[in-house]
């Protein structure tokens, strides 16, 4: 694949481990490790598009440069391949193989590196077929879990690793890093519109890199000239549903705007349905998407100056039970129509 046709991700991937943004421990610590040649089990853990992928990466073409990368490193998405028999048959076959001849311009430690992408997905019986590999082959083969939820790890795979914990990014190293993006593409962006792209990614900088090439393309007939683009237009371009939206579909479940002291006027129970049916009706036949309902309407009730602590911890747990359902396929408009009436009712009876 050239340059010109990578997605803007890859391409501006970070090639040493002091280009990842934002996380100074990780990158101080194994700074250390290509010195001193010597590298222990990692476990890198956080939230997506925080860097762990890309600084594993990182770290292996600065031990062994991308000649040497092919036969040193083993990289697999657990999420894909992640039973027992992928670990004693490619994993434990790659671990235990001799190691290549080293590569005189690099440091080149003598083992191999397999990096484990998504290893929470992987099954408990994969997870204790790697720790024996793991303890069998570490005079040559070092391991690099990376996964979301450290606590879906086994103990006995955690204990034997360093772990390491990636952090959202701030909005301060985000902004640098998109700035960099977009000045090498030739994109001019206006600090509203950077300012927008970073508050729709929530700390996701693969996210975030996404959205600004969308942008680019949207632009690319204007001269690459993003800087009269209003915040509207890049929510809408991240699949933000706007808040005049969300607002309108809180106050029909009697959840009383931000801006107003008045409480919300009680409404009879057919009505209710009506109104919080019509309300979702509209939501689902604009094409928003559901879990994006869920996620603001959250942030909404949760931050609510208004709402006691006992409403908002019952909207959590409805919340909360929506967002599961529809992660596990449960039709959209029906979900959603269960939620705001349970929403409804949890703020209608507050004792």
């Amino acid at each position: 694949m050239s340059v010109e046709s990578q997605p803007w991700v890859e391409r501006y991937r970070p090639k040493t481990i002091d280009e990842v943004s934002s996380q100074q421990h990780a990158v101080n610590v194994l700074r250390r490790s290509l010195s001193s040649a010597n590298l222990p089990h990692m476990l890198f853990y956080g939230p997506p598009g925080t860097g762990k992928t890309s600084m594993i990466l990182a770290l292996a073409r600065q031990l062994f440069g991308p000649e040497l990368m092919r036969s040193r490193v083993l990289e697999l998405n657990a999420s894909d391949e992640r039973g027992i028999a992928v670990v004693r048959d490619k994993i434990k076959s790659f671990a235990r193989a001799a190691v290549s001849a080293p590569n005189p311009d690099y440091p080149s430690p003598p083992f191999k590196i397999v990096i484990l992408d998504e290893a929470d997905s992987m099954t408990q019986d994969a997870q204790s077929a790697l720790r024996r590999i793991m303890e069998q082959y570490s005079r040559i083969t070092r391991f690099c879990l990376i996964c979301n939820y450290v606590s879906r790890i086994i103990d006995p795979v955690t204990s034997r690793c360093s772990k390491f914990r990636f952090k959202p990014l701030d909005a301060s190293s985000a902004e640098a890093r998109l700035q960099y993006i977009a000045q090498a593409e030739g994109l001019r962006i206006s600090p509203e519109v950077l300012s927008m792209l970073i508050h729709t990614s929530d700390g996701d900088m693969r996210r975030s890199i996404t959205y600004l090439q969308s942008l680019a393309r949207l632009v690319s007939a204007r001269g690459n000239d993003a800087s009269l683009m209003s915040s509207t237009t890049v929510g809408e371009l991240a699949g933000i549903v706007p808040m005049p939206v969300i607002t309108s579909l809180a106050q029909t479940m009697a959840v009383p705007s931000y801006d107003t002291n008045d409480e919300a006027t009680p409404t009879a129970q057919g009505s209710a349905f009506d109104a919080v049916y019509d309300a979702v009706h509209h939501i689902v036949r604009e094409g928003y998407s559901s879990l994006q309902v869920v996620l603001q309407l959250h942030d909404y009730i949760i931050s609510h100056p208004m709402l006691s602590a006992r409403q908002k911890t019952k909207c959590a747990l409805h919340l909360g039970a929506a967002d599961k359902a529809l992660m596990d396929g449960g039709e959209e408009s029906l979900q959603l129509l269960t939620l705001c009436l349970s929403l409804h009712q949890d703020v209608t009876n507050s004792t």
